[in-house]
């Protein structure tokens, strides 16, 4: 957040095109980093029934009001310093929360730092007004666990194994393409007919709608039916744009609104999907990867947009096409609906129709543990 937020202030004093452009990418860096790991954080240190409002209705709803904010913003602010100055100044409200947020306890504990995270868990259980065990860890899984410490991981851990590597690559492919359709559909907002401003505005209040009904479909069904569903909707609809004739406008711009309405609802499911594939201990390193591909997906949306340029329409049929298609691959990832997040890599779910060979693996948690980053003594907590 402090790099986001400083080399956003720093943008504000850019003296030609080249300052503005080094800084926009320290910017992007910071940005991208603080939501991955914000999304992680809240994802590993919130409880089950939490964690899904946490991810759609807290991250998501919240970031479709800044969206909403910016069009306003620059309709009444248009110098751009003035503009940039006004959209980072809310970076400083952040900074009392380095004191109220605290680290994910079971990042603490693939540490070995289990000092910490029970001290976490007992302010926990004192805020929630819940009797704490006197041993929440079993000494017997302590010892096993930090054993298990001191094997580091790489981004190289993400191709490791069989299973891995393909959830891996399958992530991969689809953030890409999720991300080309939304960026795509957001960047091409000012070439819809009438009021750039407004269909900016239009294409964020859209958004908030997405976000409920991923929250319900999270919370009621399976996570790759919903993913491949949402993806559906909002690629068929994109490429029955074709079909509309020139003079109704306003079809097609309802058409596109429902176009990202189905990506959007994609993109905020993904990243709860792919936060519960990974285990712990590359968790944040699996959603990373995934979110940089989605940043070389924004990078190639540009490029989408500027096809209109060759026929109106290319654009939409690209991008329905490659939804579609990615709705597709989706049904082949592994189910994670009220399964317990994995703490290692050898509790991965298993991706199906691939041959594996036989190892052996640590027990997996049970539902009722799901709470706990390891298995306590007791369920108080």
């Amino acid at each position: 957040m402090g790099v986001q937020t400083g080399f956003s202030f720093l943008q504000v004093f850019s003296i030609n095109w080249e300052m503005f452009s080094v800084l926009f990418v320290l910017v992007g860096m910071g940005q991208i980093s603080n939501y991955v790991a914000a999304f992680v954080l809240g994802t590993e240190i919130l409880g089950k029934s939490v964690r899904i409002i946490y991810c759609t209705l807290g991250v998501c709803i919240f970031y479709a009001f800044g969206y909403m904010l910016l069009p306003l913003f620059a309709y009444f602010i248009r110098d751009w310093r003035t503009l940039l100055l006004a959209l980072t100044l809310p970076g400083l409200l952040c900074i009392p929360l380095w004191w109220v947020i605290p680290e994910s306890p079971r990042w603490l504990i693939s540490q070995g730092r289990f000092q910490e995270a029970e001290m976490i868990l007992r302010k926990a259980a004192k805020i929630n007004r819940i009797t704490a065990p006197d041993v929440i860890f079993d000494p017997m899984e302590m010892q096993d666990l930090d054993s298990q410490v001191q094997q580091t991981y790489s981004f190289l851990d993400l191709l490791r194994t069989r299973n891995i590597r393909s959830i891996t690559i399958m992530s991969v492919i689809l953030w890409m393409i999720i991300s080309v359709g939304y960026f795509g559909l957001s960047l091409d907002t000012p070439n819809l007919h009438g009021d750039a401003y407004l269909n900016c505005f239009l294409s964020a209040v859209t958004e908030v709608p997405a976000y409920v009904i991923s929250w319900l479909l999270l919370r009621n069904l399976p996570r790759r039916y919903s993913i491949s569903a949402a993806l559906f909707l909002g690629g068929c609809v994109l490429l029955f744009i074709q079909l509309v004739p020139a003079s109704l406008q306003i079809m097609s711009i309802i058409l596109v609104m429902f176009g990202k309405f189905g990506i959007t609802s994609a993109f905020s499911m993904v990243y709860v999907y792919t936060a519960e594939l990974y285990p712990t201990v590359v968790r944040n390193m699996g959603v990373g990867a995934s979110s940089m591909a989605s940043r070389l997906g924004s990078i190639l949306s540009p490029y989408f947009v500027y096809l209109g340029a060759y026929d109106r329409f290319l654009p939409y049929i690209l991008m329905g096409s490659l939804t579609v298609l990615t709705g597709i691959l989706t049904l082949f990832l592994p189910e994670s609906y009220g399964i317990p997040l994995p703490d290692t890599i050898e509790q991965m779910l298993l991706v199906k129709g691939i041959k594996y060979r036989h190892s052996s693996s640590g027990p997996r948690v049970s539902k009722d543990e799901e709470e706990s980053p390891v298995i306590l003594k007791s369920t108080a907590v």
